[in-house]
């Protein structure tokens, strides 16, 4: 793609799109647009629509999302039914209405049904019930991808949908209320191990697997899709293999240095039993992720470290 066309990042201070960004600095595109949330607030259909008449990108990216984990989910269903439909209808709608051809709208594996087969495949979107503790961000994920496949097949306008797996990474939510399984186990051991190597209790029973991407592996597969036109419309983006949770909390415990226990709390609940993708769409159109899961989260927990300062203003 042309290294001078106007690309827009939405979410660009995010994980995610603080990613995206940064790869795209690093391949050479310069005419770069980012907004934050107090400048352009996604969610006005008439702020969005006039940014786009007065910014005019030519290429949209679509990471910003209100995010977290089972407890955010079960806490705040219609926020992140809502918000997250507003967020990516106006930015999906004002695209394409101003004439921008090539869209990267990004989901989230949750979409695919609890008791689908495994690994997930593409064609098992809305095969059966979602998972009842993140139901709510994977209707509004559906709507996007639906939303993308439609202007796709209707005005052929080159929008696809990239559903990544977990992701961690620098710049991940490390609070403890709102935050995904990996940042809130990297916390939680440290802090333990800094207040003497306490007992870290955990949720569920440690036994759902899960597959885990570094954010800059999502970042690459975001720069694939823009270099090249995908011949499909929804493609997972993952690695391909996965772990148990207490296999996963054990490998954090080693990285973090944490030499106490580890308690489950079996009331709470454990989620989708497993979540692998199949990954096999992306391998076959020329794309594999590159960073080993212990490597990334060493990298992640260094990063961690290096800003424990902001973490610690954080309310628990």
């Amino acid at each position: 793609m042309d290294k001078t066309r106007r690309i827009y990042v939405a979410g660009h201070k995010g994980m995610v799109g603080s990613a995206i960004w940064r790869a795209l600095e690093a391949q050479g595109y310069h005419n770069l647009i980012g907004m934050t949330s107090s400048e352009l607030d996604l969610q006005n259909q008439a702020a969005v629509r006039y940014f786009f008449e007065t910014q005019k990108p030519e290429v949209v990216i679509d990471a910003a999302a209100r995010v977290g984990g089972i407890m955010a989910n079960n806490n705040y269903p219609y926020q992140f039914l809502m918000e997250n439909m507003l967020i990516q209808n106006n930015l999906i709608h004002c695209a394409h209405w101003h004439g921008v051809n090539k869209l990267i709208f990004l989901g989230s594996s949750c979409i695919y049904p609890k008791m689908a087969p495994q690994p997930l495949k593409e064609e098992y979107l809305l095969t059966a019930p979602l998972e009842p503790t993140n139901e709510w961000y994977a209707l509004a994920k559906i709507t996007g991808v639906k939303a993308c496949e439609a202007i796709k097949k209707q005005f052929g306008r080159d929008y696809i949908s990239l559903m990544p797996t977990n992701l961690y990474g620098p710049f991940d939510n490390f609070d403890l209320d709102t935050s995904h399984v990996l940042p809130a186990m990297i916390r939680k051991f440290h802090e333990a191990k800094e207040a003497g190597n306490t007992p870290v209790q955990l949720w569920g029973s440690g036994k759902p697997k899960r597959e885990f991407l570094h954010v800059n592996d999502m970042a690459d597969a975001v720069l694939f899709a823009l270099d090249n036109e995908l011949p499909g419309q929804l493609y997972n983006v993952g690695t391909g293999t996965d772990l148990s949770i207490r296999e996963l909390a054990e490998l954090v415990q080693h990285i973090v240095g944490h030499k106490g226990d580890i308690q489950w709390d079996s009331s709470k609940p454990d989620g989708t039993p497993r979540k692998l993708m199949d990954v096999s769409k992306m391998r076959n159109a020329g794309w594999e992720a590159a960073i080993r899961l212990e490597e990334g989260i060493r990298e992640t927990y260094q990063w961690f470290l290096a800003n424990i300062d902001a973490f610690k203003q954080v309310k628990l």
